[in-house]
C-alpha cells in the first residue's frame, strides 16, 4: 500500500494511449503519399475494425503494476517459475499469493487458472503454463499456446471481466520463437474479441524493450487501424492464420467433403440435394442412439429415472473434461491422428481420425481419450462430420471395440446430436462388418 500522499506506482490503463490513438498520432505528422487503389474487394481476413482497436493497448512495462481487472502470470507446471514476470507478480503482490498457489497444485501446460491479486492493483491473477517448443512439436506447442491465450479469455469472460493485462506467455527458458508465438497470442485475442467483443473493454499487451519491436511489427495485421494499414498488412500475413477462434490449423491437411463424392455439381437439382441433407443424421446409426430399449426397462423397473441417468451421465463426463484440460496430451497430439480440416460445403466443420497414426500397442488409449475429449467438447456444439481414413492401416492400428464402447459410454450427448455424417475412406472387409 502506497504511504498517504504518495505517488502510485500502478498504472491505470484509461491513462495509457491505445492502439488507435498511436496511430493518429502518427498520421497527423506523416507526409507520406496515399496508398495506391487496389483492386475492389480485396479484404484481409482481419479487417478494419475500429471499434475492437478501440479496446487494444501495447505499453511496455511491468504486468505486475497494471492497474486492471485482471493480468496474467507466465509460470510453470508447479507455478513456481523464477522468470522476471513472476517474479515482479509475486513481489508487489506479497507473501499471501503463494499460500494461495499452493491450493491450486499446479497447473497443466494450456491450462489457466485464477487467483486474487492481493497488494496489486489488479483485483485477479490469471495464472498459465506455456509449452516447451521443439520444432519436432511445432503442432502441438502451437495448439498449447493458443490454448493459453483462449482459456485466459475465456476465463476473463467468465468472470465478467472489464479488462485483462498479458504479459508475453511464451517464456526465454522455454524456448518459443517470439515472432512465432506473437502471431498465435494477436490472432487468438482477435478472434476472441470478433465473438465475445462485448464482454471485454481493455486488453492490453505489456511488454519488454526486447518484444516491444515485435509487437509493433505484427500487430497492424491482426488489428489494421484503417484501410490503407489493413491492405499494406495482407501480403504479410502468415499461411497459416488459423480458424474461426484463432486455434493453429494446417493448410495442408484441409479437405473438401461434398455431400455426392464422385457426381458433378451440376448433376442433381437444388431439390434433391435438400433432400439428401435431411436425411443425414436422421437414421439411427447417425444419431448413435443405443440400445434403447434395454434403457427403457431400466427406466421401467425403477432403477433409474431418465433425468436421473442423465444427471449421472453429466456428472461422468464432465470428470473426464476436467481431466483431459488438466492432463498434459502433446504426446498424442504429436502424433497427428485427429485434427480439424475446416468446413465442408454446407458450413459444418469437419474432423478427420487418421487410422495409421494411431498406434494402439504403443500408447495410453485413456490419454487418447482424454485427448479426443478435450479436442472435440468445443467442435461438438455445432454441427460437425467425421471423416475417418483407414488407408495403410495394420493390426496395432485397430482400435478395440471396448475402447469404443467405452468412448460412447463416456461422451456428451452432443456429439451425437450433432454428427451429421460420418465417411469412412477405404474401408477394409473386417471394418466393413
Amino acid at each position: 500500500m502506497d504511504p498517504l500522499g504518495a505517488p502510485s506506482q500502478f498504472v491505470d490503463i484509461d491513462s495509457l494511449p491505445g492502439w488507435t490513438d498511436a496511430y493518429e498520432a502518427k498520421q497527423l505528422d506523416s507526409h507520406q503519399n496515399p496508398i495506391e487503389k487496389v483492386q475492389a474487394g480485396v479484404r484481409s481476413p482481419f479487417p478494419y475494425r475500429k471499434d475492437i482497436n478501440e479496446k487494444i493497448i501495447l505499453w511496455k512495462g511491468d504486468v505486475a503494476l497494471l492497474n486492471c481487472t485482471a493480468i496474467v502470470n507466465t509460470s510453470n507446471e508447479s507455478l513456481t517459475d523464477k522468470n522476471p514476470v513472476s517474479e515482479s507478480i509475486f513481489m508487489h503482490a506479497g507473501p499471501d499469493l503463494r499460500d494461495e498457489l499452493q491450493k491450486l497444485k499446479g497447473c497443466r501446460t494450456g491450462e489457466a487458472k485464477l487467483t486474487k491479486g492481493f497488494n496489486l492493483a489488479a483485483r485477479f491473477i490469471i495464472h498459465t503454463v506455456g509449452p516447451k517448443y521443439k520444432s519436432r512439436y511445432r503442432t502441438a506447442a502451437e495448439s498449447s499456446l493458443y490454448s493459453c491465450y483462449r482459456n485466459v479469455l475465456q476465463l476473463a469472460k467468465e468472470q465478467a471481466m472489464c479488462s485483462v493485462g498479458f504479459c508475453v506467455v511464451n517464456s526465454l527458458k522455454r524456448c518459443y520463437p517470439l515472432e512465432d508465438a506473437t502471431h498465435i497470442a494477436l490472432r487468438t485475442v482477435r478472434r476472441f474479441l470478433e465473438i465475445h467483443g462485448e464482454t471485454l473493454e481493455k486488453v492490453v499487451f505489456a511488454v519488454s524493450e526486447l518484444e516491444e519491436a515485435t509487437y509493433q511489427k505484427l500487430l497492424p495485421l491482426y488489428f489494421p487501424r484503417s484501410l490503407e494499414e489493413e491492405i499494406r498488412s495482407l501480403p504479410y500475413l502468415p499461411a497459416d492464420i488459423g480458424n474461426a477462434e484463432g486455434e493453429p490449423v494446417v493448410p495442408e491437411r484441409q479437405i473438401r467433403i461434398t455431400e455426392k463424392p464422385g457426381v458433378p455439381d451440376d448433376a442433381s437439382d437444388e431439390e434433391g440435394l435438400e433432400a439428401d441433407l435431411s436425411f443425414i443424421g436422421s437414421h439411427a446409426f447417425a444419431r448413435m442412439e443405443g440400445d434403447v430399449d434395454k434403457q427403457r426397462r431400466l427406466i421401467l423397473q425403477g432403477q433409474l429415472s431418465e433425468a436421473a441417468l442423465q444427471k449421472q451421465h453429466q456428472r461422468n463426463y464432465n470428470r473426464w473434461l476436467c481431466q483431459a484440460r488438466a492432463e498434459d496430451l502433446s504426446d498424442i497430439a504429436s502424433l497427428k491422428a485427429l485434427y480439424q480440416t475446416g468446413v465442408d460445403n454446407c458450413g459444418r466443420t469437419v474432423m478427420v481420425v487418421v487410422g495409421r497414426n494411431i498406434p494402439v500397442t504403443l500408447i495410453d488409449m485413456e490419454k487418447a481419450l482424454l485427448y479426443f475429449i478435450h479436442v472435440m467438447d468445443h467442435i461438438a456444439v455445432k454441427e460437425y462430420v467425421l471423416v475417418y481414413f483407414h488407408t495403410l492401416t495394420n493390426d496395432y492400428n485397430q482400435l478395440d471395440s471396448n475402447f469404443l464402447k467405452k468412448l460412447y459410454d463416456i461422451v456428451d450427448a452432443k456429439y451425437k446430436r450433432n454428427l451429421k455424417a460420418l465417411y469412412f475412406v477405404h474401408p477394409t472387409f473386417r471394418s466393413k462388418v
